[in-house]
């Protein structure tokens, strides 16, 4: 199988309370490997030669442990984890990433407030240097959403080089409880599983389903207002 060398952020808004993830490779599908994650309880990316486990291990994990405490109970317990990389951010806004000694280069992450970043077969380091420097820009200017800059942080590092094998799929995961069709937690839900331009397509996608579902967007934007006030 291809490993899933990728890049991503996994993030948490202090206001709403969502958690997300987004995410872009050249590898089919993506967005079927890497995210995982539930409201209330935190938000995972499992990538390079993903070990799919870490989704629902550390769902379950993260019930009562921190996202640092998870990372290293995870990565600990897996004798692959040299090839591994992994991003959390659990329900309390706290992040924690790691890359395993073997990941391809250039391979590497940044954690930051509320947020991670992670990529491995990069164009460079810049990529995720561009990710995080864009993500705090867009959540600190607090104009959108969650996943508007979440989408910002992805662009960034897409103009950065990102994938250095190329582009071929992305995904945008938004977890917020109840807002999801039908009452469920899936907030934002949107993959491109094949595309020559993934990312641009998935900013697209993105920009549709505010269109589609618009009532769901006002009201997070009038719950981010009332927790402002």
């Amino acid at each position: 199988m291809p490993e899933v060398n990728t890049f991503s952020i996994v993030a948490y808004d202090p206001t709403t309370g969502e958690l997300g993830i987004a995410v872009a490779s050249k590898v089919l599908g993506v967005g079927c490997i890497v995210p995982w994650g539930q409201a209330g309880r935190g938000a995972i990316a499992t990538q390079s030669a993903a070990n799919t486990a870490y989704g629902p291990e550390g769902l379950e994990l993260l019930k009562e442990k921190s996202a640092e405490e998870v990372v290293q109970l995870l990565t600990s317990g897996d004798e692959g984890r040299a090839i591994r990389q992994l991003g959390i951010v659990d329900a309390q806004g706290r992040a924690a990433s790691f890359t395993g000694d073997q990941c391809n280069a250039w391979a590497g992450h940044i954690v930051g407030e509320h947020f991670t970043v992670q990529g491995n077969l990069l164009a460079g380091e810049k990529v995720v240097q561009d990710m995080a420097a864009r993500y705090r820009e867009a959540s600190q200017k607090g104009e959108g959403e969650l996943a508007d800059w979440l989408m910002a942080a992805l662009v960034a590092g897409d103009d950065a080089g990102g994938d250095r094998r190329g582009k071929q799929s992305a995904a945008l995961m938004v977890y917020r409880q109840g807002a999801g069709y039908g009452g469920n937690d899936r907030y934002i839900d949107l993959r491109v599983d094949d595309h020559e331009q993934p990312v641009t397509e998935l900013a697209r996608l993105l920009e549709v389903h505010k269109s589609f579902f618009a009532g769901a967007h006002r009201r997070v934007k009038a719950s981010a207002m009332q927790s402002n006030d």
